[in-house]
């Protein structure tokens, strides 16, 4: 059967890519190997939000529940079904996806795909079914993988990776995470949260690799004060099996140590999902192991797109379904504006949460910036105060000459919500004078951005 656009993989790049196309009067299908949603769905963004949700749900009734009047006696964790819970609202997500798609008539071929050449691709449904289809279009957006050190010995019981944590048939007492990044830091709030004794290995100097400094460091003192071990500028010597537990040998900064656990969680990052799809045998050129695209996210072989996890962009679903609607849109000969790549915020759902957007302390100032730069703690703002939640603070960073809002790092409660309204601000290129002079509801976390920028420029009234 012939198409206009053929898109390969469901995740939040290709779904969107197909209801967008079919919106556009495009014949469309899209080829899925396993679940509707990929990854993000299935085994990423939704199910640990979940996760993470029934966490903070109970570690605050544990840490406030006398304050409140709550009486949290003999509370006790019903693991298996907070899992299950995780599992019916993907269920729940997928099925409205499917419907959204059978509503605008994409047309959706379940199998292993294999990239052809003159746009064509070829379907495994099994070991001795198959089938061809061709299309004017072909976008790639088979989305990543985990990436696993080479060095040590991949075993699902003891040594797994983000989608056997999200359904693990019990609760470990000991954990391993190695890796600090988003995926990291939220399984480690996460199993923490319902007892787990969870320690993190990281190499980077950072406990949060690629946020600000300040933000950085402010988490790694509050998972010291919690209980979570971390471990920076730390490397895995070796990794063995005793008594039905893994030994790890860890060169710290300072000293070598053994750490035991149960299991070990690798969340060292993603790669792209392109091996085995025919990208060799059309041609399509690679860089480092991403797909190199242009501008339109078209590749070096006419008719064939690629977005999302697999191009050299961040690997995050919100960015994948930006990319998807430029590239569909620019197929159809729409004007489309690029990505503003510095201005996609970056997020952490552990507690507290973590959010950023734009050029940290050191970028600004690295790029030849004056800047001003001021924070605002929540334990000075009284949404915070009367919700107990007071951990955490807002940074702001603007160039003194032209008064450009350059980035913002945030961490605390609800905090991944609140970037939005600097996403927003950026885009539209708004100084402090606009921010300031917009009036925030009171009392809401919202005024922690106003109070911020007020300080950077000696305004501040609660500070």
């Amino acid at each position: 059967m012939h198409f206009d656009v053929i898109i390969l993989g469901s995740g939040p790049g290709g779904y969107i890519a197909s209801i967008r196309a079919a919106q556009l009067g495009m014949k469309t299908a899209i080829v899925e190997k396993e679940s509707i949603g990929g990854v993000c769905l299935n085994w990423g963004c939704i199910p640990t939000k979940s996760l993470l949700n029934s966490a903070k749900i109970l570690q605050s009734i544990k840490k406030n529940g006398d304050l409140f009047g709550i009486n949290h006696e003999n509370i006790e964790i019903n693991y298996a079904k907070i899992i299950s819970k995780s599992r019916k609202v993907v269920d729940q997500i997928r099925k409205g996806i499917s419907f959204l798609m059978k509503k605008n008539g994409v047309h959706v071929i379940y199998g292993n795909a294999k990239l052809k050449k003159r746009k064509r691709i070829e379907i495994f449904k099994n070991e001795k079914s198959t089938e061809e289809h061709s299309a004017s279009h072909i976008i790639i957006a088979t989305g990543a993988i985990p990436k696993i050190d080479e060095k040590i010995k991949y075993n699902t019981k003891k040594i797994i990776t983000y989608k056997e944590a999200l359904s693990l048939s019990s609760l470990p007492k000991k954990m391993i995470i190695i890796g600090s990044g988003s995926i990291g830091l939220e399984f480690a709030y996460f199993y923490h949260s319902m007892g787990t004794k969870v320690s993190i290995i990281e190499v980077c100097p950072k406990l949060y690799p690629n946020g600000d400094d300040e933000i950085s460091d402010y988490l790694k003192r509050y998972f010291d004060k919690i209980g979570i071990e971390n471990y920076v500028s730390s490397s895995i010597k070796k990794i063995a099996y005793k008594n039905n537990e893994v030994v790890v040998d860890v060169q710290t900064s300072f000293k070598n140590i053994e750490l035991k656990a149960d299991i070990i969680l690798y969340a060292i990052g993603v790669i792209p999902n392109i091996q085995h799809i025919g990208i060799e045998e059309i041609g399509i050129q690679t860089e480092k192991g991403f797909i190199v695209v242009d501008e339109n996210y078209r590749t070096n072989i006419g008719g064939y797109y690629a977005i999302g996890d697999v191009v050299p962009t961040p690997s995050l679903a919100h960015v994948a379904s930006f990319e998807a609607i430029n590239c569909v849109e620019s197929i159809k000969g729409l004007n489309c504006h690029e990505i503003d790549y510095n201005n996609v915020p970056k997020c952490v759902y552990s507690l507290p949460e973590i959010a950023s957007v734009g050029y940290t302390e050191k970028e600004s100032i690295k790029k030849g910036f004056q800047i001003k730069v001021s924070k605002f703690p929540f334990s000075a703002l009284g949404r915070a105060i009367t919700d107990e939640n007071t951990d955490g603070f807002v940074k702001v960073i603007f160039d003194d000459k032209y008064d450009e809002w350059l980035g913002c790092h945030m961490i605390g409660g609800h905090v991944t919500d609140l970037i939005s309204e600097v996403v927003v601000a950026r885009k539209l290129e708004a100084t402090s004078y606009e921010i300031l002079s917009s009036i925030h509801p009171h009392p809401s976390l919202s005024e922690s951005i106003v109070e911020s920028i007020a300080h950077a420029y000696g305004k501040a009234i609660h500070l």
